[in-house]
């Protein structure tokens, strides 16, 4: 068990996920669809740690296209992974080219447009695990911004070293499509290359380890876009207008014992024509048989995200000249997928799919794009209104018809964003729980001195609504309450706290970072600021599967589990609670919940969602002085404040009338 640990823990510091093979076949499939066409392909796979995304290539090259010449090339750090995919290679009678080395270090001596594909599951490293200086040395290499991560430079490398017409095939985190640290990624797949298909496939559990895996699949060539995205879901699909599942028209088809459901937008009849690799038409038949996404010009992109577009027809444009396939389980915990989940992506009707304990729903749109551009511009019809620009570049989400025309009626009402209206911050983070947070504080002997000692609001507290505080757990929190900047107390003035303290210094002190900042060793990390905590303040879980927001009045620290507003922010006296409850209304309702699904997105495991910062701050907010936003805070203040009972249903009334939009 300890060395199955240490593994883990290795694969996860290295970012080495190994592709599962039927994930790869789906991979290689795709990408072959656009490949050029000719007497050879050059194939690279930049990390290929077994070998399996270049094995998988063969194979299906083999399968449709046995006369073209395969060349593949792969490189990566482990020697052991290198030398099994030669073993491997050589099992199959193919021949891979490997070699140990970085290739971020001899990419650059590699000639332009060497490749006709590239095809990878690059490593997953995040900045912190990289280190500062690595990670400022690889974004001034490679032109990147912000916050990165190991992926990003595989991808800034792409471009040069695929051929004109190329083909890159890629496999990442998921999170790129719609967090800013993804905002490096987006940018080059829509600048430098151009993104055909799009498959996002979330709660999957397609891999050993914890991975929310996204597949792009982009071109050198102009074309539109496809996008499939998988994340968990309720156990029917209910009928509607594509916002949340599949309208009347369901196709449904049972495989073996597994049950998926797709919704999908009729393909444009315009095709560039041309061929795949191994001479299957681009617009007809894939490698393999699957049916092919129609190819269509990029300027039929839908503009898509929270501004309204000056021209309704780009909705019904973009619906109809892209495929966006978007699977999520609805039931089941069993991990694995089986081909009928890879055979349902590739088609192009909507069905339901299921097999041993999992269902599946799987919806198609097209891609579009959210917020500020990039510098190079908007997206072709793309509008997007002021009070998007202070969030940062675009992020990618799923256009429908009917989606988009509710976003419409949305933006038409918004007054602000939550980003606009309030600041949001996370809770404390300590680096060391263990020490500075209990629930058994009392059995302590010396206990510290009981101000020092902090109530804490954590996750588990929260409801929808109301917070309860049963688990009684406090945090040791070394500071001055009194100061507006983050003070240390002098532990000589609580013998108690620095006896027990001081039992913990040497792990305390082990945290470099801390001390490296400039910090007392027995501080925590990140403490927000010390005299906001006695405000009332909003309160919400980081994950969660549904919205829980509510109003602390208590004084309570909150901790690195949750987000908070402080009210503080907002104004002062009563208008600043009727802010409060304003925005507390609007998240917690069905719409708020909706449009997260719509402008976000993003699902973990088991249908919960990420209330981080960049999510909430999307969030639309009527304008305060409007009767139907009246109305909300009337509604929320009864609920919270006793008097006459009110339902959520009614607060989910108020807030769709706020809105224009009808009630869920």
């Amino acid at each position: 068990m300890a060395l199955q640990s240490r593994d883990a823990q290795e694969r996860k510091r290295h970012g080495r996920h190994y592709t599962p093979p039927e994930l790869a076949r789906f991979l290689a499939r795709r990408a072959l669809l656009y490949a050029p066409c000719g007497a050879e392909l050059r194939v690279l796979d930049p990390a290929c740690g077994d070998g399996e995304l270049l094995l998988a290539v063969h194979r299906e090259m083999v399968s449709c296209a046995p006369g073209v010449a395969v060349r593949l090339t792969g490189y990566d750090l482990d020697r052991a992974a290198v030398g099994e995919t030669v073993a491997r290679a050589a099992a199959e009678g193919v021949e891979i080219h490997c070699r140990a080395g970085d290739f971020l270090a001899k990419a650059p001596r590699l000639a332009k447009g060497s490749f006709d594909l590239i095809i990878s599951n690059p490593p997953y490293v995040r900045t912190q695990q990289l280190g500062g200086a690595t990670a400022q040395l690889l974004s001034r290499k490679f032109g990147l911004r912000g916050r990165i991560d190991l992926t990003h430079p595989f991808v800034a490398l792409a471009p040069r070293l695929l051929a004109p017409g190329g083909v890159l095939g890629l496999l990442c985190a998921n999170r790129f499509l719609t967090t800013r640290a993804g905002a490096n990624l987006r940018r080059i797949l829509t600048a430098d290359l151009t993104p055909v298909e799009l498959y996002d496939l979330g709660d999957t559990k397609l891999f050993s380890a914890a991975v929310l895996p996204a597949i792009t699949i982009a071109t050198r060539s102009a074309a539109s876009v496809a996008h499939a995205r998988v994340f968990p879901g309720e156990d029917t699909i209910p009928a509607g207008d594509g916002a949340s599942g599949v309208g009347a028209d369901n196709a449904h088809q049972n495989r073996g014992t597994r049950a998926y459901a797709a919704a999908s937008t009729s393909a444009s009849s315009t095709a560039t024509g041309g061929t795949a690799a191994g001479g299957a038409a681009a617009s007809g038949t894939a490698a393999g048989g699957a049916a092919a996404p129609a190819i269509v010009p990029r300027d039929s992109l839908s503009a898509g995200g929270f501004a309204k577009r000056s021209d309704p027809a780009n909705v019904a444009e973009s619906s109809a000249g892209c495929r966006y396939v978007s699977v999520y389980e609805r039931t089941g915990d069993e991990t694995g997928c089986g081909t009928e989940l890879f055979d349902a992506l590739a088609g192009e009707t909507d069905c339901l799919v299921g097999a041993g304990g999992r269902v599946f729903a799987v919806e198609v749109g097209t891609l579009a794009s959210q917020g500020r551009e990039a510098a190079n511009g908007p997206s072709a019809g793309q509008v997007i209104s002021d009070h998007e620009r202070p969030h940062g570049e675009t992020v990618w989400r799923m256009s429908r018809p009917a989606v988009d025309r509710w976003l419409d009626k949305i933006a038409d009402r918004t007054w602000h964003t939550f980003g606009e209206t309030a600041r949001i911050r996370v809770g404390i983070k300590t680096t060391a729980d263990r020490v500075f947070i209990s629930d058994r504080w009392d059995d302590l002997d010396p206990t510290p001195e009981r101000e020092l000692l902090q109530p804490l609001i954590t996750h588990h507290d929260l409801e929808r609504w109301q917070i309860k505080k049963d688990r009684g757990t406090r945090v040791l929190y070394p500071y001055d309450l009194r100061q507006t900047r983050r003070t240390p107390v002098d532990l000589a003035e609580f013998p108690c706290a620095a006896e027990y303290l001081r039992t913990h210094e040497e792990a305390l002190s082990g945290r470099r970072y801390v001390l490296d900042g400039g910090r007392k060793w027995y501080e925590i990390w990140v403490p927000q600021r010390p005299h906001l905590w006695g405000a009332p303040k909003l309160v919400f879980p980081d994950i969660s599967e549904r919205p829980r927001f509510a109003l602390d009045r208590s004084g309570a620290v909150v901790n690195g589990d949750c987000y908070w507003i402080s009210l503080t922010d907002l104004d002062a006296g009563k208008s600043a609670t009727d802010l409060a409850y304003l925005l507390m209304g609007v998240a917690n309702s069905a719409l708020g919940l909706r449009f997260y699904d719509a402008v976000c997105g993003n699902r973990l495991y088991s249908g919960r969602r990420r209330w981080i910062t960049q999510y909430v701050a999307r969030l639309p907010l009527p304008d305060p002085g409007s009767p139907a936003a009246v109305e909300i805070v009337r509604r929320v203040r009864e609920l919270m404040e006793g008097g006459v009972p009110v339902s959520d249903a009614a607060v989910d009334e108020a807030v769709a009338e706020a809105f224009g939009v009808p009630a869920q």
